[in-house]
C-alpha cells in the first residue's frame, strides 16, 4: 500500500522536541547522507543564494529520506513556480526569505495550501503525490498537514508588523534573519548587538503569540538564550563554513608545527 511520508520536523515539534538542522550550500548529495548519518533532522537547502538545479535537488531530497531526514528548501522569493517546485520535488518544507508584509505572507500560503487553507495548483503525478499513486483528496491533505511553510522576517520593516504577518494563519514558522537584518540597520554581522538580540525577541514572541514555531538561522553561541525564548527548530552549522574551518585546522596544523619536520623527511628519502 502506498504511503505519503509525513514529516519529521512535525512529528518532533507535536510530541514537544528541538529538532536539529544543517544548513547546505553544496550540492552533493553524499554531503546530506553524512547529515543523515549524523542524525540531523532536516537539511536546510538553498535556492535563493546557491546555483542548485531542479534535478539536483530532487536528488538531494531523496538522499535525505534515505534517513528520514526533512528537507527545507529556501525558495527565490517570487511567484508561484518557486514556492511549489520544492514541494513538488517531495521537500517536506520552503523558507520564503524577506517577508515585508501580512499580505504576502497570505499569498504565499494561497500559493501552497489546498482548500480550505488555499489554492494550491494540484498535480500530484510528481515524487510528492507518488506520481498519482493516492487519491488527490489524501494528497490535498497530506499538503496542509505533513508539508510546512517557514517565513523570514530579516528587516527593520518586517519586525514592524510582525504581529500581523504572524497572525495569518496556514504557515508553520518565523525565522529570524539575522545577517541581513543586523545589515539593514548598520551593524553588519553583529549577530548578537543589543539591537538584533531585541528583534529577534520580538520575532519569536509574534510567533508563539499566534501559534506558530520559531526557528533560527544560526544558534551565535546563544543556545541557552534561544531556548528561553521559546525556539524550536535550531540551525547547528553549515557544510561549507564546518568543512572551510577543518580543512584551514589540517593545514595550519601541518605548517605550523610539523612543515619542516615533513620536508625534511621527503628530502632525506630521495
Amino acid at each position: 500500500m502506498t504511503k505519503l511520508r509525513p514529516s519529521r520536523i512535525l512529528r518532533e515539534l507535536r510530541a514537544g522536541q528541538r529538532s536539529p538542522i544543517i544548513k547546505l550550500n553544496l550540492g552533493d548529495p553524499r554531503i546530506i547522507e553524512l547529515a543523515g548519518l549524523a542524525g540531523a533532522s532536516a537539511v536546510w537547502l538553498c535556492n535563493e543564494h546557491v546555483p542548485n538545479d531542479w534535478l539536483n535537488l530532487e536528488h538531494q531530497v531523496r538522499a535525505a529520506k534515505l534517513y528520514d531526514m526533512d528537507t527545507i528548501v529556501r525558495v527565490n522569493k517570487g511567484g508561484y513556480s518557486e514556492y511549489v517546485k520544492p514541494f513538488e520535488c517531495d521537500a517536506t518544507g520552503i523558507m520564503v526569505p524577506h517577508i515585508t508584509s501580512a499580505e504576502e505572507a497570505r499569498n504565499v500560503v494561497d500559493m501552497v495550501r489546498c482548500q480550505p487553507l488555499g489554492h494550491k495548483a494540484l498535480d500530484a503525478g510528481n515524487m510528492d503525490g507518488l506520481f498519482c499513486q493516492v487519491p488527490l483528496t489524501e494528497y490535498a491533505h497530506h499538503c496542509n498537514t505533513e508539508k510546512f511553510v517557514i517565513l523570514q522576517i530579516e528587516s527593520p520593516e518586517a519586525l514592524e508588523v510582525v504581529d500581523e504577518i504572524a497572525a495569518v494563519p496556514g504557515f508553520d514558522m518565523l525565522l529570524f534573519g539575522a545577517g541581513d537584518f543586523s545589515h539593514r540597520i548598520g551593524k553588519l554581522g553583529q549577530a548578537t548587538h543589543p539591537e538584533v538580540v531585541a528583534a529577534r525577541k520580538k520575532v519569536a514572541a509574534a510567533a508563539l503569540k499566534h501559534g506558530k514555531y520559531v526557528a533560527v538561522a544560526s544558534l551565535f553561541g546563544q543556545k541557552d538564550e534561544v531556548i528561553a525564548e521559546g525556539t524550536h527548530v535550531y540551525t547547528l552549522g553549515a557544510d561549507v563554513i564546518e568543512l572551510g574551518n577543518a580543512f584551514k585546522t589540517m593545514v595550519s596544523t601541518f605548517v605550523g608545527t610539523n612543515a619542516s619536520t615533513a620536508t625534511d623527511s621527503v628530502y632525506k628519502s630521495k
